[in-house]
């Protein structure tokens, strides 16, 4: 469908559809009617666990967030026309969830012989490290595939994950497309370890290996409440590539008398002008998300980041792209509803940032 069709087509469903309606049984995120042609913005899930290192369950994160997402009203006080733009959840790719439980598997598998004091060297250990790392290799390269074909249809794109490792294939797509941009990490953990427990792309490891793509000229942590000796190493090594606002200077900051927005506006000052978003659900504090894989005490509150992201939006850098991760749903959904309302203000935030509202 050519853009000017898609578009007309978007209109036209704008005009005959009720946003004040319960969400039908055939509509789309967030209850919304439009194919992801028509769409300005296209979500791309990406049902993956495989390397996990403690709880599981988010490779069943993007579905928890579709389904929570038909409990969100369409008004948002700050972008009201968001839903109009048309936001789309895009099918995940054929086989990678199979993919991910084949793999996990082995991944448990090594983790179990490691623990029992094999060597990460072992023939044993090895073949299996060789094929969880082959298939996470796939997996990057069929994400990074998939939000192409997005990119090239000049959408804007956000990627709902599955575990931490799912976005460096969109990393890896937007370095082709920019020649330097920074990531705005929200999280708990540093994810600074080079092959965690022998897996290349780790969960543990997504910024190390983002740091190998020449184009990201800047990491910037928030809300970081966990790291070890080998991760403040790289910080130190990076000479100021990576700048990290744990948790606790946050919290230290704002017991000494500053602000949050003027904590904000340090933390948007140290981004360069294009940003990446990559949000790990446990960057909140627990009570929101309590089945993520590896919670962590402390933690923001939900408006608290909204606040900082509607700012970010609002500052002339330019958001291009952002990604969700880390929602495992419990048995209630109350994770799922967490992380689709979020990712309505995402949408929300990467849209003012293009400046379509």
């Amino acid at each position: 469908m050519s853009t000017s069709r898609s578009a007309s087509s978007r209109e036209r469903k704008v005009k005959s559809f009720d946003p004040n309606g319960p969400a039908l049984d055939d509509a789309g995120v967030f209850g919304l009617p439009f194919t992801t042609e028509e769409s300005s913005l296209v979500l791309v899930p990406i049902p993956w666990e495989a390397t996990v290192s403690y709880g599981r369950g988010t490779a069943d994160g993007p579905q928890a967030i579709l389904d929570s997402s038909m409990q969100v009203d369409l008004f948002h006080p700050e972008f009201p026309e968001l839903w109009k733009l048309g936001v789309a959840m895009d099918k995940a790719p054929a086989g990678l969830r199979k993919l991910s439980d084949k793999s996990r598997k082995k991944a448990e598998k090594v983790i179990d012989g490691v623990s029992s004091g094999l060597s990460v060297g072992s023939p044993v250990v090895s073949k299996l490290l060789r094929e969880v790392n082959s298939a996470c290799e796939s997996m990057v390269s069929t994400v990074q595939n998939a939000v192409s074909v997005h990119l090239d249809a000049k959408k804007l794109v956000g990627l709902v994950g599955g575990d931490h490792s799912t976005p460096l294939g969109y990393m890896k797509a937007l370095a082709e497309r920019y020649p330097d941009f920074g990531i705005l990490q929200i999280d708990a953990h540093m994810d600074l370890r080079n092959a965690y427990e022998g897996f290349a792309y780790s969960h543990a490891s997504i910024m190390y290996n983002a740091l190998r793509i020449p184009q990201v000229s800047k990491l910037v942590q928030l809300g970081i409440r966990d790291s070890c000796i080998e991760e403040q190493n790289v910080v130190k090594k990076s000479k100021g590539r990576v700048k990290v606002f744990t948790y606790a200077d946050v919290a230290r900051n704002r017991y000494a008398g500053m602000n949050w927005k003027k904590q904000c506006n340090d933390i948007i000052a140290a981004l360069p002008k294009n940003v990446y978003i990559s949000f790990d659900i446990d960057g909140l504090d627990p009570k929101l998300c309590p089945n993520t894989g590896t919670p962590v005490a402390g933690g923001f509150e939900f408006h608290e980041i909204t606040f900082l992201l509607s700012l970010l939006a609002n500052s002339g850098k330019r958001i291009i792209g952002f990604d969700l991760n880390e929602v495992a749903p419990g048995k209630t959904d109350w994770d799922g509803n967490v992380g689709a309302r979020m990712l309505f203000h995402l949408c929300g935030v990467i849209a003012r940032s293009n400046r379509l509202l």
